[in-house]
């Protein structure tokens, strides 16, 4: 019998999923700011043409701020409040509970 997922094993596998696409993920520590997301994944561009190397020609990596929870536990009121601060700035911010949530986000 397998035991649930729990957080870190979301963790885990973000961080590989990450990795395998040339990512990196950073835990960030908020100082003073209360309920922003613990993770920074930044992916590198994906290339128009794998024949065409230049700066003007090929699209900007993404940054996407995560909060990771558990399956099934949602962020307080707190935490969605920040995250609806940061979109209002144009972050991009999700929330993420499951694998598939992951493989979603990285697709």
């Amino acid at each position: 019998m397998s035991r649930p997922l729990r957080e870190r094993d979301i963790e885990a596998h973000l961080v590989k999923r990450v990795k395998e696409l040339n990512g990196e993920v950073r835990k960030v520590a908020w100082t003073g700011r209360r309920g922003a997301p613990d993770r920074l994944v930044m992916l590198p561009a994906k290339r128009l043409m794998p024949t065409i190397d230049c700066a003007w020609c090929n699209p900007k990596g993404r940054a996407v701020w995560v909060e990771l929870k558990a399956p099934g536990i949602k962020p307080p009121t707190y935490q969605l409040r920040e995250h609806a601060r940061m979109r209002a700035m144009g972050q991009d911010v999700r929330v993420i509970d499951s694998i598939h949530a992951i493989e979603e986000l990285l697709a």
